[in-house]
C-alpha cells in the first residue's frame, strides 16, 4: 500500500517565482504527493509542483468530472477566445487580475508503464482556466 503524503503548501514567492525544471518519469512520487496533497485540500482544483516545495513541470488538477489528473510539463500550444477574470490561488492572499483563454490545446508528457508518453489535448471553460493557471506557476509567474 502506497503511503498518503499531503505536503504542506509554500507560500514563499522567491520560491514560487523560480521557473520549475523539466519533469521526467523519475518524478512519479511528486506527481503522487499532488495528488494526496490535492485531495487533502476542501475547495481546491489544482496544484503545481512548486507549490510543495519542489521546482519541478508536475502539475495535478480535477477534470471536468472531478477526477484527479497529472501533467508533466505541460505547455500551452494554442489559445482562443481571450477574456479577464479574477482568480484566487492557495500560494497567495491576494486575487489577481488576469486574461486567460476560453478554448485551449496544451501539449504534456503522461506516465504510462514507468515512461513519459507525450500527449496534446484541447481543453475548454474551467478545465481550461486551471491548467493556464498551473502552467504559470510551472513558469515561476505569480499573477
Amino acid at each position: 500500500m502506497e503511503k498518503t503524503m499531503i505536503k504542506e503548501l509554500i507560500k514563499d514567492e522567491a520560491l514560487l517565482s523560480q521557473p520549475c525544471e523539466p519533469a521526467t518519469a523519475d518524478d512519479a512520487e511528486v506527481a503522487q504527493d499532488l495528488l494526496d496533497t490535492l485531495g487533502s485540500l476542501e475547495d481546491a482544483a489544482c496544484l503545481a509542483a512548486n507549490q510543495i516545495g519542489v521546482t519541478k513541470c508536475v502539475v495535478a488538477y480535477l477534470d471536468d468530472n472531478e477526477q484527479p489528473r497529472v501533467m508533466y510539463n505541460p505547455t500551452l500550444k494554442l489559445a482562443l477566445g481571450a477574456f479577464k477574470t479574477t482568480e484566487g490561488c492557495l500560494s497567495l492572499e491576494a486575487d489577481s487580475k488576469v486574461t486567460r483563454y476560453d478554448r485551449i490545446k496544451v501539449a504534456y508528457d503522461e506516465l504510462v508503464d514507468g515512461a513519459l508518453q507525450p500527449r496534446k489535448k484541447d481543453f475548454t471553460g474551467w478545465t481550461a482556466q486551471l491548467i493556464q493557471h498551473m502552467i504559470d506557476h510551472c513558469k515561476g509567474k505569480l499573477v
